[in-house]
């Protein structure tokens, strides 16, 4: 069967208007904030909206019909197009000069990893500081609908069983059609913007601030109006907690959310996922904060507090707001984590690779791979012992099939590999071992701040402009799922069949 190249033009033109109706929006706040750059933000909205606009009309005959693997090209392509789009604002308005840069900057956006070129980006005008934002709010929100409505239907990743009766073969559905289902998360996804925003704008937070720090933890992004990112507001606990908060909500499945919202508490409550994402968070926050309190020099990196009292909250408040924004790949920093001692770098470059739950913004393994990974490796030495025995894995009680376990056990390896050449690629531009595989970890993850000289506080502006181009595609491919991109480069996917 041949590939039905309009269709997939016409949505990659369809993605270019949508590109450009919130460069639009960041034109808006230019010209609010009178920061000189609104013309320059304008054309850049207007070149993506003709763009868009001429692309959908020379392909506005397409058959209406799309198989799985122009869904495949349509996702893949989907993020590159909107990143070589989302690149114009920081061209033309010269923020960042270097199409390179402005590349990377704008992939890591739309991947919500939150890694940054920008050494000072305190002196960005307003319009180009809220598209950054922008970009993370938008690639957020994109992953949540590929991972309940889409993805499935491809048979990829894994997600068509999780995603906590998302649609999906075997799940409840939030509603029969993908678009109403995209609408009602869109609804929850705007609300807590909204809120979160407000939150912390009575907190003490600018309204620009609260709003950028908004879309950056909800889309658990980490991009950040400040160079001393959530830092900044060491001094104000309840900011730190407020992000905190919706960081959690953030890393959850936002299908939980939705049953929240419905009053189906009893989904909630028995979801295998979010309970252990909950106990993986608990655990992992005592163990930093006990360290943090014992052997760590808070002085360095946050308020010295006179007071045992101060000392313990500190600790507390550090650990917990570390750990959830890397379990959630949020990369919003408070303080310096590779000086809480040796063991403590290991432990949150461990953390790199747990993730957040399946049909969040999160990106990372995900949680509910590593449940069902567990499982079948307890279920192994039970086979061991009754080889004739049938022990299927079973998720929030309900039997997994052997083709989604060997799906995550091959996802697994792949994502495991795919970390290993990463970092052996990075090492062949004259990286360190520390930062390569720093590197590696945080950009197939989409965790932002890595290790050694792209540690929590440095960026990525000295990484080498191949190795930035490397990174994009790590990033790219850690966002999708992996399969999505890497099928791409089958010969088989290509031959008509």
């Amino acid at each position: 069967m041949r590939l039905n190249y309009k269709i997939i033009f016409h949505f990659l033109g369809l993605l270019l208007l949508f590109n450009g109706g919130f460069m639009l929006l960041a034109t808006l706040i230019s010209l609010i904030y009178n920061d000189g750059v609104t013309f320059r933000l304008f054309l850049s909205g207007i070149l993506a909206l003709l763009s868009g606009a001429t692309t959908m009309f020379v392909t506005r005959s397409h058959k209406k019909e799309m198989n799985k693997r122009e869904g495949y090209i349509v996702v893949a392509l989907g993020w590159v197009i909107m990143s070589l789009s989302g690149a114009l604002p920081y061209v033309i308005t010269e923020s960042i000069p270097s199409f390179t840069d402005a590349f990377f900057e704008t992939m890591s956006g739309y991947t919500t990893t939150g890694a940054t070129i920008l050494n000072d980006i305190e002196v960005v005008p307003e319009g180009v500081l809220f598209w950054r934002s922008l970009t993370h709010w938008i690639g957020g929100m994109g992953i949540i609908v590929l991972a309940i409505a889409i993805l499935p239907l491809l048979g990829i990743g894994g997600m068509q069983m999780f995603a906590a009766e998302a649609p999906g073969p075997g799940g409840d559905k939030l509603h029969p059609r993908i678009t109403d289902t995209a609408k009602r998360l869109w609804l929850i996804y705007v609300g807590y913007t909204l809120a979160e925003t407000l939150l912390l704008k009575v907190a003490g937070m600018s309204f620009f601030d609260a709003i950028n720090h908004s879309l950056a933890t909800l889309s658990t992004g980490g991009f950040s109006t400040k160079n001393a990112s959530v830092a900044y507001w060491n001094n104000e606990p309840i900011i730190q907690y407020i992000i905190i908060f919706f960081m959690f909500l953030a890393g959850t499945n936002f299908v939980l959310s939705y049953f929240a919202f419905k009053g189906k508490v009893q989904k909630i409550i028995h979801d295998e996922e979010l309970k252990l994402y909950f106990k993986f968070i608990t655990i992992f926050t005592i163990i930093a904060a006990v360290i943090i309190y014992f052997k760590a020099d808070l002085s360095i990196s946050t308020i010295d507090h006179p007071m045992v009292w101060g000392r313990a909250e500190s600790a507390f408040r550090h650990a917990l707001f570390q750990v959830l924004t890397v379990v959630t790949t949020t990369g919003f920093i408070t303080a310096d984590y590779t000086l809480w001692t040796p063991f403590l770098v290991v432990f949150f470059f461990g953390l790199m690779f747990l993730g957040g739950s399946a049909g969040s913004t999160s990106g990372g393994v995900k949680v509910v791979r590593h449940l069902v990974l567990i499982k079948n490796g307890f279920l192994e030495f039970k086979r061991a012992l009754h080889p004739n025995a049938v022990l299927p894995v079973r998720y929030n009680t309900r039997s997994v099939s052997g083709d989604i376990v060997f799906n995550i056990l091959a996802f697994f390896i792949l994502y495991m590999l795919s970390f290993i050449v990463g970092a052996l690629v990075f090492s062949m531009f004259g990286i360190n071992f520390e930062s390569s595989i720093g590197l590696s970890a945080s950009s197939l993850g989409n965790v932002g701040p890595a290790l050694g000289s792209f540690g929590p506080v440095n960026n990525y502006a000295a990484l080498p402009e191949l190795g930035k181009w490397w990174a994009s595609f790590l990033m790219l491919i850690g966002r999708l799922e992996l399969f999505t991109v890497l099928i791409l480069f089958t010969p088989f996917f290509w031959r008509n069949r």
